[in-house]
C-alpha cells in the first residue's frame, strides 16, 4: 500500500461523506443519523487539523477535530473523530490517521484531544489505546439513538482523551 495522509480538501468530501455514511450505518459509530454537506462540516472543524488517507487517489480514511468550547481556558481541548473504509479496516489506516492528527495538534499547542465512543466498538478503543488515549469513564445512558435498528435506544458512551507529553 502506497498511502498518504494529506489536508482534507472540499475535492475529497463524496468520498469522505461516503465513508462517514458507512460508519453511521453501522449504529455504532455515531448518534448523527447523517453526514452533514460540506458547508456544515467546514465551519464546524479546525482546517488544520483535518487529514484524509489516500492511496492511488481515492480516500480509505479520515480523521477531523473541532473546538470543544469558545472559552479560552480550553484553547488547548479538541474533540475528534476517525472513520476508516470497511475494507481497509484493521489495516492501519486509523493509528496513520490519528498520528497525523496527534502531529498537527501538537504543533498548533494542542495539549488535549478528547472523544466519546459507543462501548460496542471495540475495534475503535484498542485503536485509540494503541494511539495513546485513555479511557476517562463512561457516561452512562447519555443520549437515545434515533435512527436504524437501535432507534429509541439510550446508550452509553466511553470517554477517552490523549494529553499530549510535550505541554
Amino acid at each position: 500500500m502506497n498511502v498518504r495522509i494529506i489536508p482534507l480538501t472540499v475535492e475529497q468530501w463524496p468520498e469522505v461523506s461516503a465513508i462517514y455514511a458507512e460508519g453511521i450505518a453501522s449504529g455504532h459509530a455515531t448518534f448523527e443519523s447523517e453526514p452533514p454537506d460540506w458547508a456544515s462540516f467546514d465551519l464546524s472543524r479546525l482546517p488544520d487539523h483535518r487529514h484524509v488517507a489516500v492511496e492511488a487517489g481515492h480516500v480509505l480514511g479520515w480523521v477531523a477535530a473541532s473546538p470543544v468550547s469558545d472559552r479560552c481556558v480550553y484553547a488547548g481541548v479538541v474533540e475528534h473523530s476517525v472513520y476508516v473504509a470497511e475494507p481497509v479496516r484493521r489495516g492501519g489506516i486509523g493509528l496513520r490517521l490519528l498520528n497525523a492528527l496527534i502531529d498537527s495538534t501538537e504543533a498548533a499547542g494542542i495539549w488535549t484531544i478528547q472523544s466519546g465512543i459507543f462501548p460496542e466498538n471495540r475495534a475503535s478503543l484498542r485503536l485509540h489505546e494503541e494511539a495513546g488515549f485513555r479511557v476517562v469513564g463512561t457516561r452512562q445512558r447519555l443520549g437515545r439513538m434515533s435512527y436504524g435498528p437501535l432507534a429509541g435506544v439510550w446508550r452509553d458512551v466511553v470517554m477517552i482523551e490523549r494529553r499530549s507529553p510535550k505541554m
